[in-house]
């Protein structure tokens, strides 16, 4: 019963702590007194946190206030240079990096690519299309020892070449597309590597001694739209990435969620027409089959292959960026391309809406350069199969983000884990045992 008691002191002194430095995180600069009425804890608990957060300079002294009777109170604001963290986004042919200070401020930036070989061709029914719209045999996998080498050496560079005390790093954040177990840092299946159940956090925290953290990239960049984007201070709300392929992030009741198995937010993958076009994944007729700029380059590929009549014929390589001037050079079959994707994402935002009500839905990713050619039609799509008027009270922002603002997306999932409150820690470890 004694060590029951103790566990017990010792958890209520980190849940105070962690309310203390939350607060001051969230609200600095304030006074111990404010602290005091705020938290509920008492002045003296207050005086003992604040000392022990400052003479580890996390929290820094900065000034007085405005008095209200009395001495002038002391402010304090959290130290924001206390601590460093990396976030790194994987891509299929590169490699982004951020080092951001503890209030996710980008310290530094870098992109390097990333060459990589297949292990060796599939054969049979493991066959995919390619962006003539025809099917070629897939990869069944990329050596892992060579990506996470890759990924080492990007953070290696990252932290020197930030030049930040080593010793301030704090933890690493990696995102990367597919099916991710954040809880135990195993990449179930990677659509890029041809992965299945790769353990990628393990590797990495024992070359830096540093915890470090997996998260799927449309998950990273919708923690960073929680963090400081459109959706801070939003409870419901979804984020769309359209481009290499279909993905969502979602926020629930102000809580991220990840799902059973950080499968969550697949939604490229729900089947809209059976029998449909090969997609990546295996099946056919998934929303990203019909949607994703692969997708349209495929469709135009097929188009001029079968003579019909547009400009693209001329176009050498036929990419998305050939489709969009062609559509606003007003060819038809380039403007029907764009619309049928945009016309799909709808559909596919709709059965979302349909499913979780958010209150708002933030459309990122490389695809929306396409532009209303593709955004008008998904608009359209979205209110004719939205049920019973959800759509009316919905917000859709569109809007560019860089590969910058996904890798500090994935800094957010560090940050996010200091912040948490030990009672969620607790949960997550029982939830693994």
């Amino acid at each position: 019963m004694s060590q029951l008691r103790k566990g017990n002191r010792d958890l209520i002194k980190e849940i105070n702590r962690n309310l203390v430095l939350n607060l001051i995180k969230s609200k600095g600069p304030i006074s111990r007194v404010e602290l005091a009425k705020l938290s509920g804890l008492s002045p003296a608990t207050i005086s003992g946190i604040v000392a022990d957060f400052t003479a580890s300079d996390l929290v820094h002294e900065m000034g007085e206030g405005e008095s209200r009777g009395g001495r002038r109170p002391v402010l304090l604001r959290l130290n924001h240079r206390a601590g460093f963290v990396v976030g790194v986004k994987l891509m299929d042919n590169a490699i982004a990096s951020v080092l951001t200070n503890l209030d996710a401020q980008v310290l530094y930036h870098r992109v390097v690519p990333l060459k990589v070989s297949p292990l060796h061709p599939t054969s049979g029914d493991e066959r995919t299309s390619s962006t003539s719209g025809t099917e070629t045999p897939s990869t069944v996998g990329v050596a892992k020892e060579s990506i996470l080498s890759a990924i080492i050496q990007t953070i290696e560079v990252t932290i020197a070449e930030s030049e930040v005390d080593r010793q301030r790093v704090l933890g690493i954040g990696i995102g990367m597309a597919g099916v991710v177990d954040g809880e135990t840092g195993i990449c179930r299946y990677s659509p890029f590597f041809g992965w299945r159940d790769v353990q990628i956090a393990e590797p990495i925290a024992a070359h830096f001694k540093l915890p470090v953290y997996l998260e799927n990239d449309v998950n990273t960049l919708t923690i960073a739209e929680q963090w400081f984007g459109h959706g801070h201070g939003v409870d419901h709300f979804a984020v769309i990435t359209t481009g290499r392929g279909v993905g969502t992030g979602i926020v629930v009741n102000g809580q991220f969620y990840r799902g059973a198995v950080g499968g969550a937010g697949e939604l490229g993958h729900i089947t809209l027409v059976e029998d449909g076009p090969l997609c990546d994944c295996g099946k056919r007729g998934c929303l990203e089959a019909l949607a994703s700029d692969p997708a349209v380059i495929s469709q135009a590929r097929l188009a001029v292959a079968a003579g019909k009549p547009t400009i693209l014929v001329e176009a050498k390589p036929l990419t998305l960026e050939t489709i969009i001037a062609a559509a606003e050079g007003g060819d038809e079959l380039a403007r029907q391309l764009l619309a049928d994707s945009g016309q799909w994402l709808g559909i596919g935002i709709a059965t979302l809406a349909n499913i979780l009500n958010p209150k708002l839905v933030i459309v990122s990713g490389e695809g929306v350069r396409a532009g209303e050619w593709r955004f008008g039609p998904m608009r359209k799509a979205l209110q004719d199969h939205t049920f019973n008027d959800l759509a009316d009270g919905m917000e859709i922002i569109i809007e560019a983000t860089g590969d910058e603002t996904w890798a500090r997306g994935a800094a957010c999932v560090v940050l996010g884990e200091m912040f948490k409150s030990p009672v969620q820690r607790e949960k997550a470890v029982d939830l693994m045992a």
